[in-house]
């Protein structure tokens, strides 16, 4: 039992990771209506950014995931204000392929500003150590990241569901041209939250760079698995995300234990389920 447990802890780090990326995704799906293909790139960038402050540059670890954290929620103002804001009415099938794009532009400039080699960040030193737990050393930097996506799922659910700008932005994603008769500043309230779903993407990969190599191609692995929890939880649904995300890193961490052969299997095997039995994910309204 103590080994199902330990491997559970295992798993709800890796659902914090998914949490972290599927956030911003659902973020941007909920309050835009962009479905962005393009989430996993900024996640990559975020990696590649705190790699570049935190293990070349050699800043400290906190301002290292901070600055990468900013600069890419900078990008993602520049491409809601020049290419984003232009398809907001066009179908989905427009959506892909424009942010689609982006992840083949970000993995070209990837490449030209760091080669194709992978790379391994150092640890910080105050989270290298471990802590005993069910009889086994248990990584601190694990417990770390859990204490990091409760933090930022309280945060976010305080945000939009507590404060007055929340509530301008549910107002303003329920009907746009309603709130900007009503004086909203609807394009200004947009590019802020997708600076906000850049910037939580860039987190999340920021915050994997020492216990994951960083490499070219890894936005598209991650925005896969992303678009996994947000239609187990429900598209644009945040609670729905959380939730999506416990359930797909579970599942990955216990089928690799039980069950090896079919650990890729298992996620899109529960995805078709869901998509069978509840269209509109565990959590998401019709």
């Amino acid at each position: 039992m103590e080994i199902y447990l330990y491997q559970g802890l295992i798993g709800l780090t890796y659902s914090m990771y998914l949490w972290l990326l599927a956030a911003g995704l659902s973020i941007a799906f909920g309050v835009l209506g962009i479905l962005n293909f393009s989430h996993g790139a900024l996640f990559m960038l975020g990696a590649y950014l705190a790699f570049t402050f935190y293990g070349v540059l050699g800043l400290n670890f906190w301002l290292a995931v901070l600055l990468s954290a900013l600069s890419v929620a900078v990008l993602g103002a520049v491409l809601e204000r020049f290419f984003l804001r232009q398809i907001y009415n066009l179908d989905l099938p427009f959506q892909l392929l424009l942010t689609f794009g982006f992840v083949l532009v970000f993995d070209d400039l990837v490449k030209m500003a760091w080669g194709g080699m992978f790379m391994i960040p150092p640890m910080p030193p105050f989270l290298s150590g471990s802590v005993p737990i069910f009889g086994r050393p248990f990584p601190m930097y694990n417990l770390f990241i859990l204490f990091v996506g409760v933090a930022v799922a309280v945060g976010i659910w305080l945000l939009f569901d507590k404060t007055w700008w929340g509530r301008k932005v549910r107002a303003a994603a329920w009907n746009r041209e309603m709130g900007g008769m009503l004086g909203l500043n609807v394009p200004g309230l947009y590019m802020v939250v997708f600076m906000l779903a850049a910037g939580l993407a860039a987190l999340g990969g920021a915050l994997s760079i020492p216990m994951r190599p960083v490499t070219p191609g890894l936005g598209t692995a991650m925005i896969i698995q992303a678009f996994i929890v947000a239609v187990i939880g429900g598209l644009g649904n945040l609670r729905g995300a959380f939730v999506g995300a416990i359930v797909v890193g579970m599942l990955t961490v216990y089928s690799t234990m039980l069950f090896p052969l079919f650990e890729l299997f298992l996620p899109y095997v529960v995805m078709a389920a869901v998509l069978l039995l509840r269209p509109q994910g565990l959590l998401g309204g019709r």
